[in-house]
């Protein structure tokens, strides 16, 4: 069993980021939402409560017994987790005069304290409620104020409660607390106890183990993209079950230039036992004169299992399908009272169709996008693939605004194949997280020669990130937009205006679909 921190999600938008920098200390957490949360055993070294976007007074407010998981483990309350413990402990809790957003500072009453060890005194924070903590009651005792007087940080007297209790009424996940990092590894490491023991070795040995335990002789399908997250998921599946795994790319006529074809002669590199499979126009067809978003995505997702199911009839021996899905996907895919809204679907999350006859396994479930190249690393996937930008599952698809015809991918191929190519050319494509063009739906008057166009623009996206949540649009050289907005103008028949997408995840996704 793995040690792991447990977060309980409140609904904030900060949730992902208390897990990131978790991880980023080498320890290993999961998200649960408030209410679904699992059996605190023996594995669970410590309990975070998140923010949210609820008051505690609120009638239907996200509850929580917090005594109840403060005898389990020690906790640390988090904004809305902060107020909730307050709340519960007699403390007063009420609506701010004046929304209390933005930067902060520390002033440290206890400067002995654990959470605040080696904290600077009027250290930054970032606060973001709405409800303020008026009093916190006789089972705790302040640790720290803000510089405008408001309850920051508190813990629990001691012999109150069976383990430590500290809350935080600012974010110490956000990268405006410029301490915050040291201030979670101060719980994690002198409350919890928690060792450095999430690392990309232990995870490849811990998971390999774990499929062979899983799996045994069955054999597998999987769905290889091409990308990061399903290479490295058919790398720990073959080490754990070797030939038992057939992997299947699918050309679903949405794939980037000649991408199908590279595809497949990388992977001869790899020992895996690969099926292409071209099913084009079969997507295509099905996705005639559809333009919602949302719909693309599912009629993509059940096309590709129409797939799969197609080749596993082929092999009666297959029992499972494997599927590259990681952390974020999940995280977006769910929507429960309380926590995340879904942002979007994603084809390759929510079950399969009982039909197929089909158990799922998926190696990355638990993976943050980084994690997932740590691991590549550590399992020697060749740099192309370990590199290479994420890609969205339906493809171009959601590239595409509008509805999708074979001229338009035709014409997305094209210009986007030159916006990779001067990238790689210019030395900024490993400098880049994720890059693509987007045809818009958008057509706009033009000149070229001596003659009038009326014709397609094509939008430019770029964005550093480290796992996908959270985006900031990449500051590209001029020389570069320049030449690749005159190459794709002079060179894709059809297009005849370039923009440059400079929105930032949130509020932006980082797809345009």
């Amino acid at each position: 069993m793995h040690e792991k921190i447990l977060i309980i999600d409140f609904g904030s938008q900060y949730t992902q980021l208390i897990a990131r920098r978790v991880r980023e200390s080498e320890v290993y957490c999961e998200i649960v939402p408030f209410n679904n949360v699992p059996e605190i055993g023996n594995d669970i070294k410590g309990i975070i409560l998140s923010g949210g976007p609820s008051s505690v007074n609120d009638t239907d407010a996200p509850y929580l017994d917090t005594q109840k998981y403060a005898a389990k483990a020690p906790l640390l309350g988090v904004c809305y987790g902060a107020q909730l413990l307050a709340k519960q402990n007699g403390g007063n809790v009420e609506k701010s005069d004046k929304r209390e957003y933005g930067r902060a500072h520390l002033e440290i009453r206890e400067l002995s304290d654990k959470l605040m060890h080696q904290i600077s005194n009027y250290s930054q924070v970032w606060m973001s409620h709405g409800d303020t903590i008026r009093s916190i009651g006789n089972n705790f005792e302040l640790v720290a104020e803000s510089d405008s007087k408001v309850v920051a940080a508190f813990r629990a007297k001691e012999n109150v409660f069976e383990n430590e209790v500290y809350a935080l009424q600012f974010h110490p996940e956000v990268y405006h607390s410029t301490e915050g990092q040291k201030i979670l590894n101060n719980f994690l490491f002198d409350v919890c106890g928690c060792k450095h023991s999430w690392t990309p070795a232990s995870f490849v040995e811990e998971t390999i183990a774990s499929l062979k335990t899983q799996l045994q002789n069955d054999h597998v399908l999987l769905g290889l993209s091409g990308g990061v997250d399903s290479s490295v998921a058919a790398l720990l599946l073959h080490k754990a079950i070797g030939k038992n795994l057939l992997c299947v790319f699918v050309d679903n006529g949405l794939l980037r230039k000649n991408e199908f074809e590279n595809v497949l002669v990388q992977y001869e590199h790899l020992g895996l036992n690969v099926v292409g499979i071209r099913a084009g126009n079969l997507f295509l067809s099905e996705l005639a004169g559809v333009s919602d978003p949302e719909q693309k995505r599912k009629i993509i997702g059940r096309v590709f299992i129409e797939v799969f199911e197609e080749e596993a009839k082929k092999h009666p021996e297959i029992k499972w399908l494997a599927q590259g899905t990681i952390y974020p996907d999940v995280i977006e895919s769910v929507s429960v009272k309380g926590p995340s809204a879904t942002i979007k679907s994603h084809h390759n999350v929510g079950g399969l169709p009982e039909r197929l006859k089909l158990k799922i396994v998926e190696p990355l479930r638990y993976l943050f996008k980084d994690e997932v190249r740590r691991a590549g690393k550590e399992l020697n996937l060749h740099p192309d693939i370990l590199n290479r930008h994420p890609f969205p599952g339906p493809g171009l698809a959601v590239r595409i605004l509008g509805d999708i015809t074979p001229d338009k991918v035709a014409t997305l191929q094209e210009a986007d194949d030159i916006y990779i190519s001067n990238l790689k050319s210019f030395g900024l494509y490993d400098q880049v997280w994720q890059a693509g063009a987007i045809l818009t739906s958008v057509k706009s008057v033009g000149v070229m020669g001596d003659e009038r166009t009326y014709e397609s623009m094509v939008a430019l996206r770029a964005v550093n990130s480290t796992d996908g949540m959270t985006a900031d649009w990449s500051r590209l050289p001029n020389e570069f937009l320049a030449k690749t907005s005159n190459d794709i103008i002079n060179n894709v028949r059809g297009v005849n205006r370039v923009v440059y997408d400079i929105s930032s995840k949130p509020p932006a996704t980082i797809e345009w679909e």
